[in-house]
């Protein structure tokens, strides 16, 4: 199957103003918003599992190395939590993961702190398609301005939102690889 991709960065400000006229504006902080999508010549039920296999994703993400269940959690279930490890360079990190959505082939979503800061929340919408599956990641950041701040010393990274689009789309081509190695159902 042809590689098609889709990438998109969007940045809202959670902006809202009021409708009477009286009151005042609330304006929340900037979010970045990156996401990539991906044709997978497999069924959704197969990419969804991969991706929610945790202690996998360093088959797949250049920069994650895999991640371990916590708590007693065995797989992805909603409050589920995971530690996982990372590399970039000669920097390295750890970061707990709590599943927020597990729907086996439509919806995948966790949430990532670092020592109890907020950082991302990782979102995959799986779609069936006539050859297959498309699968969009998205990386929405939650971090305030001191983890902002820490980004840099800790991941070696300045840029979060342009190198998240960058590891996403190196992500979803090695997904896509071995997705379609795999061989179906006898």
């Amino acid at each position: 199957m042809p590689s098609r991709r889709r990438t998109e960065i969007s940045r809202s400000d959670h902006t809202s103003a009021p409708t009477s006229g009286v009151g005042s504006a609330t304006v929340g902080p900037m979010v970045d918003q990156v996401s990539v999508t991906q044709e997978i010549g497999a069924p959704a039920e197969t990419v969804w599992a991969m991706v929610a296999d945790m202690p996998r994703m360093g088959e797949w993400s250049p920069e994650n190395e895999g991640a371990r269940w916590l708590r007693g959690a065995t797989g992805p279930t909603p409050g589920a939590t995971f530690q996982g490890t990372n590399r970039n360079g000669t920097k390295t990190w750890t970061t707990e993961g709590t599943i927020v959505d597990a729907v086996p082939g439509r919806l995948f979503t966790f949430r990532v702190d670092v020592k109890g800061f907020k950082v991302a929340e990782w979102r995959y919408v799986f779609e069936t398609t006539d050859g297959g599956c498309r699968v969009t990641e998205t990386w929405i950041d939650r971090r305030g301005r001191i983890a902002k701040a820490l980004g840099k010393p800790v991941s070696g990274v300045a840029d979060r939102a342009t190198h998240n689009r960058g590891t996403m789309e190196k992500t979803l081509e090695r997904l896509k690889q071995a997705a379609e190695a795999t061989p179906g159902p006898g």
